[in-house]
């Protein structure tokens, strides 16, 4: 691997201990793929920031290094609200060594957000370099942003941010994006919600695994494409996916999709996703909600008072920027909680059964919060948590 004399002098040990070992991590990791170079980086996305996944042994880690984020770096969601955990009904425990978590990326530098949407709070643009590695943030920019990303790991991300650079390989490389399936959806998707996009993501992840699909036959919005990328990486590990004339290197290039495999999606397969189970709560935000999905939720909560527990989960920024519609939401009795969501809080354990819109709950919710999950549209989750 080609380094700079910046790097050469980070790896002798003149800029820090801990410098030096996340460079011969990233080094390491350049090598295992065949990265010729590192490559700047315009921001970084941290993942490993909850206590319920890392535990004793990440935090101790987090705790011996010392040095800084040298670009713009966001964590990922954590176990609770940071200022709202009593009212989540966090054990204090669990809350203290949260903390503790926070406060040792908060020492690195690292910006405390806590989202897996970073996209609504930062410009990323087009053909960037980043280092993020919350699946469906990687798979956000990659195809609806086009900017690159490959899906880093909690640690790879942090010495990115530390850095500032990662190795040149996957994703970063134009070679790497080109369609390896193609998806060819047969349905009446003018009818469709972003529920439907999330069970044609979760089927779709399923069929593809970690290849490169290219759709064709659906015309999805913003929020329907970050349905589709979020449940494909759940269900498989697509960290890209194209559009055809919706994400911008869809309509940038003309691919030769000849000779690739194409599978046909039915309606069908998509309707029998959407079961009828009773259900003890409802959770919407996974991804975190986007301003025009709050917008929404609280049009359909207007004169209802919600009778089972409705969680709604979205960046900080986004709900100190949409103060007025979460009020509104909340005056339903639903809490709409920054900072976490609800796969990585260990809140959601204590339902049986957990009703949501999202195809990566629908995937994630079970083995990681060990309950049912059932999905619906958000006039269905609404209508069951008021009813």
């Amino acid at each position: 691997m080609q380094l700079d004399p910046e790097d050469e002098r980070i790896l002798a040990g003149e800029e820090g201990e801990t410098r030096q070992k996340l460079l011969e991590l990233l080094v390491a990791l350049g090598k295992v793929f065949g990265a010729e170079r590192l490559v700047p980086i315009k921001s970084a996305q941290v993942s490993g920031a909850s206590y319920k996944t890392i535990g004793k042994y990440g935090l101790e880690w987090l705790n011996s290094l010392d040095a800084k984020a040298v670009v713009p770096a966001v964590l990922n969601p954590i176990g609770m609200a940071r200022t709202r955990w009593e009212e989540m009904g966090i054990d204090p425990d669990f809350a203290a060594k949260q903390q503790a978590v926070v406060a040792a990326y908060e020492r690195l530098g690292i910006r405390l957000d806590c989202t897996c949407t970073p996209y609504y709070l930062y410009e990323t643009r087009y053909g960037d370099h980043l280092a993020w590695s919350e699946s469906s943030a990687v798979c956000y920019a990659n195809s609806v942003i086009g900017a690159r990303t490959n899906r880093e790991g909690g640690p790879s991300a942090l010495a990115a941010a530390i850095i500032g650079k990662t190795p040149c390989y996957g994703l970063h490389l134009g070679k790497n994006r080109l369609p390896q399936m193609v998806i060819d959806v047969h349905a009446d998707t003018a009818k469709w919600t972003i529920a439907d996009y999330g069970a044609l993501g979760y089927h779709a992840g399923k069929i593809v695994g970690n290849r490169i699909p290219y759709f064709r036959g659906i015309t999805p919005g913003a929020d329907s494409l970050k349905a589709i990328g979020a449940a494909m990486a759940a269900t498989g590990a697509v960290a890209l996916y194209h559009v055809e004339g919706v994400t911008p290197e869809a309509q940038k290039n003309r691919y030769d999709l000849s000779g690739i495999e194409a599978v046909p999606v039915e309606q069908a397969e998509i309707t029998r996703l959407f079961s009828d189970i009773p259900v003890d709560a409802v959770a919407l935000g996974c991804p975190h909600c986007s301003p025009a999905e709050l917008q929404e939720i609280a049009r359909l909560l207007v004169g209802n008072i919600v009778t089972k527990p409705l969680y709604v989960f979205a960046a900080q920024g986004v709900i100190d920027k949409n103060a007025r519609i979460v009020d509104n939401i909340e005056k339903s009795g639903a809490r709409v909680f920054a900072d976490t969501c609800m796969v990585v809080s260990p809140v959601m354990e204590q339902y049986g059964s957990v009703m949501v819109n999202s195809g990566k709950a629908l995937a994630y919710v079970p083995n990681m919060c060990g309950g049912k999950a059932r999905i619906g549209t958000l006039e269905d989750c609404i209508r069951v948590a008021t009813e």
